[in-house]
Parts: structure tokens; C-alpha cells; sequence
């Protein structure tokens, strides 16, 4: 029989050992714990500071820019960023909203205002995240409106539809745009853009919506196949309804006369995933995963989270009892 411990011989322990002093392309100077395991092992590393990555370094030295960050999943993505040590902008077209977040952030988080309609808005907050700190290293094109609800395509109300493509795809484009620019010089950055999961499936929300998701999702696909030969990684998140200032207001409109708290106890009602609650933190934290090197070699990726919701249709057979015979 065989051991079910094996020893390496010393010439296979000597490779691998000239393996792990490899240059490594991990952002923060850290190691993979595989690396780890072997230098100290076998006596080639003096201590453990460059195994451990403690939760609020992950982002060290990292600037970010957040459009859409004001309130929702942005504010909750640049909050989660800071405390992993980024500096952040908040680019938002709401300059109160804005100043008030950047204040309650503390001196990590700066504001500007932006419209991402406006071309000349997002080049300027590049700029200025560049003129501040010196570099981009991670831009999430978040901002987005839900747009009026219209129940048909019939009805469809094109000065509407112009308008939710602007924000949700012209800007995301944008976005994507100004960033490269100033990384793809450094050969290195990464891009997140919020998507939905009504870009996924049809029929969750109005047209023009759901529309504009799908395409923030080829957006990223197609600007991946071209900037990952600069380095750069470009990846979206599909996120399931969570109850952010945005996301209410547009539900209202098929819930008239609800208010606030009851419309997030429908909202609740509506996940797959029982015994938790989608919320702004479980996007903030998949973003977070995708900008720091734990998603190092993820790219054109659309990572959904959505508890199962779009991972099935049930068939809705009636019970065999009640099948006539």
C-alpha cells in the first residue's frame, strides 16, 4: 500500500523553493499562501509580514473613483474601500449628497461633482483623482437611474429611453474610457461597472431598464478582450434588488400607496436565498473581492449576486393529486 504522506526528494523541495522567489505580480507585495507555506517550511523566509494581509490592507495604497456614490451601493462600496485602506472620490451629480458623504467618510474620501452624461465631467474626475493622488487604480462606474416604468414596449417613451441609456450605458462607456486612459500607461487597474440582474433575465423590470443592464454586460466583455493586453481588468457585478434610495423610488411606481418600509418587506419577500437579506454590503464586498488582488486574474467577468434568483425557473407543475385522471 501506499503512504498517504509523501516527501518530496531535496532536488524537487530545492525547485519549488527557486519557484516561490519568483517574481510574484501581487499588487500589495504579499504572497500566495502556497508560497508561503514552503519558504517558511524550509527556512527561506526571516518572518510572516509578507504571508499576511490583514482585512483593512487589502486596498492599501489604492485609489479609487466611484461615480453614483453619494448614497446606495456606491457610498456602501466606497465606505467598504476606505476601510481597507483606499482613498476614494465620490463623483455625483448630487453635490450635497456628495459633500455630506465625503464629510462623513473622513479624510480618505474627497468629493467632486459629476455628470456622467457629460463627457467632459468624467475626464475632469479622472483628472482630479490623478492631480490629488497621482494615480487611478480602480474606477467603478456605478452610476444609474431605473427610469420611469413603462408595463409595455408599446408605450415606450423613446426621450426616456435615450435618457436611461445616457446614464446607465453612455456613462458607463465613458467611464470606462477616462480610466483607461490613464492606466493603460501604467499597464495596470481595474474597472468594475454595476450591471443588474434584469440584464440577465427579461421580464424583471420595465424595458428601458432592463435594456441598459443588458448592455453594461457586453460593455465589459467587449472592453476586457481589448484591455487585458495592457494589464487592465474590467468586470461588472449583477446585483439582485436591494433597497437603496434609487431602487425604492423606481418600485414605488408598481406599488403606489406603499411606503418605504413596506416596499422593502416586498422587496425581502422576492429572494431565493432564504434566512439572508440582499443588501448594499454584499455589493460593496464583491467589489472589494474583484478590485483587490484576490480577483487578480478575473476579467470580462459578470459576477451575479443574486442568491439563485436567476440560476432557475420552476415549471409550476400542478401536484399529481390534483392532475385529473
Amino acid at each position: 500500500m501506499f503512504s498517504s504522506r509523501i516527501s518530496p526528494s531535496s532536488d524537487v523541495i530545492d525547485y519549488m523553493l527557486d519557484l516561490v522567489h519568483q517574481p510574484t505580480i501581487m499588487e500589495n507585495d504579499t504572497l500566495p499562501q502556497w508560497r508561503c507555506f514552503l519558504m517558511l517550511k524550509h527556512g527561506r523566509m526571516d518572518n510572516t509580514s509578507r504571508c499576511l494581509s490583514t482585512e483593512a490592507g487589502r486596498l492599501a495604497g489604492k485609489v479609487a473613483l466611484i461615480t453614483g456614490a453619494a448614497s446606495g451601493i456606491g457610498k456602501a462600496t466606497a465606505t467598504e474601500f476606505i476601510r481597507n485602506g483606499a482613498k476614494v472620490i465620490i463623483a455625483d451629480i448630487q453635490r450635497q449628497l456628495g459633500e455630506e458623504a465625503a464629510t462623513e467618510l473622513g479624510p480618505d474620501a474627497a468629493f467632486i461633482h459629476c455628470d456622467v452624461t457629460h463627457e467632459s465631467d468624467v475626464s475632469a474626475a479622472v483628472d482630479y483623482a490623478i492631480s490629488k493622488y497621482g494615480h487611478l487604480d480602480i474606477m467603478y462606474n456605478n452610476a444609474g437611474i431605473t427610469g420611469s416604468v413603462t408595463n409595455t414596449v408599446t408605450d415606450l417613451n423613446l426621450e426616456e429611453f435615450d435618457r436611461v441609456m445616457s446614464i446607465n450605458v453612455r456613462g458607463v462607456i465613458t467611464g470606462i474610457k477616462h480610466a483607461a486612459r490613464v492606466m493603460v500607461p501604467r499597464r495596470t487597474g481595474c474597472i468594475l461597472c454595476t450591471a443588474s440582474i434584469t440584464g440577465i433575465l427579461g421580464g424583471i423590470s420595465h424595458h428601458s431598464y432592463s435594456i441598459s443592464k443588458f448592455t453594461v454586460a457586453g460593455i465589459v466583455k467587449s472592453t476586457a478582450s481589448e484591455l487585458c493586453r495592457h494589464g487592465i481588468r474590467v468586470n461588472c457585478i449583477s446585483p439582485a434588488a436591494v433597497p437603496t434610495p434609487m431602487v425604492l423610488s423606481g418600485v414605488s411606481d408598481f406599488f403606489p400607496g406603499k411606503d418605504a418600509t413596506q416596499i422593502i418587506e416586498i422587496m425581502r419577500g422576492a429572494g431565493t436565498l432564504k434566512g439572508v437579506d440582499c443588501d448594499t454590503i454584499d455589493i460593496a464586498k464583491a467589489a472589494l473581492y474583484l478590485a483587490s488582488d484576490d480577483g487578480r486574474y478575473v476579467s470580462g467577468h459578470n459576477l451575479v449576486v443574486d442568491g439563485a434568483f436567476t440560476s432557475f425557473k420552476n415549471m409550476e407543475l400542478p401536484a399529481p393529486e390534483k392532475v385529473m385522471k
